[in-house]
């Protein structure tokens, strides 16, 4: 066999493979991969539109999840449309109706999904994306469910605290005694009555008894009397007077205990 007849039969032979490539019946392949999910999803598979692809959905939820309250879970429901060479193309992927999401759950869901497309493109993946849905809000739940079992002990411990300060009591020092002291006195009215009885009680200075004695001036006018003198023809220096707190008396005229007169 010459070698140009070789060459024309290996030529033949490629192109035969890449059109026989281009021919793949997207739609039929489509169409099956939709009889099949309706068989394992047991009539959950709700189809949304058939032109000019297929748009459907599936809902997916936690194993605790409670439909009749809506609690103890998380749901949503996964949108799935077909594009035209898909397979070999992504699908495109939608969330709706979630349900006890946290704020960044949908997005980062969405980005989950995407991650599987780009692992399976060339075959049919919808059972694969919605089974790796499936375990990724699983995981989310259990990460929910460790939060909230860490604030609860977290609770826990700081009602125990509490619990056990009534019963430790607050420690006390000196200044904070003497400060609680100071402020219990002024509330019942302590400090004021012994301020009081301190005024009423407390023995007069030698200076004190002197400016208070006023039999003093008596005796003074008496003397004047008894002189012949009128008390208008009495003449006072006033300088004797000024700065009379300016004297150093005696130390013993400062004593509370000097009486005047006695030794």
């Amino acid at each position: 066999m010459s070698s140009i007849l070789i060459t024309y039969i290996r030529k033949e032979s490629l192109k035969f493979f890449f059109v026989n490539m281009d021919v793949r019946n997207y739609k039929e392949d489509q169409a099956n991969e939709i009889e099949a999910l309706d068989s394992i999803y047991c009539g959950e598979l709700e189809i949304l539109a058939t032109e000019p692809y297929h748009r459907f959905k599936l809902p997916i939820a936690t194993e605790e999840y409670n439909a009749d309250t809506q609690e103890n879970g998380l749901r949503c429901d996964l949108i799935f449309t077909y594009t035209e060479k898909y397979p070999d193309t992504a699908p495109l992927v939608e969330i709706e109706d979630p349900i006890n999401f946290l704020d960044d759950y949908e997005k980062r869901l969405v980005e989950h999904i995407e991650e599987t497309v780009a692992e399976h493109l060339g075959m049919e993946m919808i059972f694969s994306l919605v089974s790796s849905a499936q375990e990724w809000l699983n995981q989310r739940w259990d990460d929910v469910k460790q939060e909230e079992e860490l604030q609860r002990e977290r609770r826990l411990r700081e009602e125990e605290e509490l619990e056990q300060k009534k019963f430790e009591g607050t420690r006390v020092t000196v200044e904070a005694f003497l400060a609680w002291k100071a402020t219990f006195e002024d509330e019942v009215g302590i400090t004021q009555r012994r301020l009081k009885d301190s005024g009423e009680n407390r023995k007069l200075t030698g200076r004190e008894l002197f400016l208070r004695d006023t039999t003093l001036n008596e005796s003074d006018i008496k003397f004047l009397l008894e002189a012949g003198d009128s008390i208008e023809s009495v003449k006072i220096d006033e300088s004797l007077f000024q700065n009379i707190d300016d004297l150093e008396l005696d130390s013993d005229t400062d004593d509370e205990d000097y009486v005047p007169g006695k030794e």
